[in-house]
């Protein structure tokens, strides 16, 4: 099948011949009918996961039709449209069982543990345990979209960060997973703040829901003075050090700040400020396939609409060329690969 692969990190990626995936035990293979690009695999080609091994086939945002069933398998059949989210937990430990299998010690992910989707077919694990059916009238381009970062925003402000109407939320970066966050919080009937300096990009926000836009110069400041005195809930969806400030240095005493963007090594968090406004540091990692039903709802009664965040469809060979500038690349709104 064909497939974008690197074989050395930060190395060339291309459009490459590999051999078809077998169905694990207790797992599928799924013909990938469309499958997002994400910062996410910008970081694993970059050396910054531990999991991968090279060669690699990255992509883990997906949705496609199970070609394949392995044996154990209960729930599933070849033709089934499915989605799934990118941790795949084991089904089986303490925390699969309570419904956190976003957190499983010995979870999978496809793209980093094992070959993922920017390919013609992807083998996934624990099929019974994380595959999500695709309802009727939801593209595969939009159920790919909640697979990492919609599901991700959808948790830390709905599980994680509990936002009520009515409250201030700040998202800092307007890319795919930032876009989502502020989808997600209006529809929870929060006023929204966006912070962004590509006008393109806060542009998008403010077409999403975004009460107020505002460029990340003095960005704390202007978020103070809109809001009286600070956002209640923040969200960095970029993962960098200056980011990651500004979402918390935007937060009101007792205010909740989110982590989704990826933070390599060992970042640097304004933790004096944390302390003296008692601030809670929430991380948000995806969301199992068992929360998948009430975000289904929302998109099910209109609440919600992924497919609003696509920007743009490609295919495996643009895919190959786009992964190695996502860190500079900004780009509102979601890619989609057709592969």
């Amino acid at each position: 099948m064909r497939a974008v692969t690197y074989a050395a990190f930060s190395g060339p990626v291309e459009v490459s011949e590999v051999p078809r995936p077998e169905a694990p035990a207790h797992g599928v293979v799924v013909r990938v009918e469309a499958t997002g690009l994400c910062r996410s695999d910008w970081h694993g080609w970059a050396g910054h996961d531990d999991d991968i091994s090279l060669p690699h086939v990255p992509g883990h945002e997906l949705a496609g039709v199970v070609a394949e069933v392995g044996a154990g398998v209960e729930r599933w059949a070849v033709g089934d449209r499915v989605t799934v989210p990118f941790v795949n937990g084991c089904g089986s430990c303490e925390w699969c069982l309570r419904g956190d299998a976003q957190v499983c010690p010995d979870q999978t992910q496809p793209g980093f543990t094992h070959d993922g989707s920017f390919a013609e077919l992807v083998a996934l694990h624990a099929a019974d345990a994380n595959l999500v059916r695709i309802p009727d009238g939801v593209t595969f381009e939009a159920a790919a979209a909640l697979g990492c970062r919609f599901a991700t925003a959808y948790r830390g402000l709905v599980a994680r960060a509990r936002v009520e109407p009515g409250e201030w939320v700040a998202v800092v970066g307007a890319g795919g997973v930032g876009l989502s966050a502020v989808m997600i919080a209006q529809a929870l009937g929060a006023r929204l703040i966006a912070i962004d300096r590509s006008e393109t990009a806060l542009a998008a926000a403010r077409e999403l829901g975004a009460e107020t836009v505002v460029s990340d110069d003095d960005a704390t400041r202007r978020v103070s003075e809109i809001t009286g005195g600070g956002a209640h809930v923040a969200v960095d969806a970029v993962g960098l050090d200056a980011t990651c400030a500004t979402a918390i240095l935007s937060l009101r005493r007792r205010g909740r700040h989110v982590q989704i963007g990826l933070m390599p090594g060992t970042p640097r968090v304004p933790m004096g400020r944390v302390i003296a406004w008692e601030i809670d540091v929430l991380g948000s990692h995806g969301m199992s396939a068992r929360d998948y039903p009430g975000m289904l709802a929302m998109i099910a009664d209109g609440s919600l609409a992924p497919e609003r965040l696509i920007e743009r469809i490609i295919d495996l060979d643009e895919a190959a060329r786009a992964l190695p500038s996502m860190d500079t690349a900004t780009p509102a709104g979601m890619t989609m690969i057709r592969p």
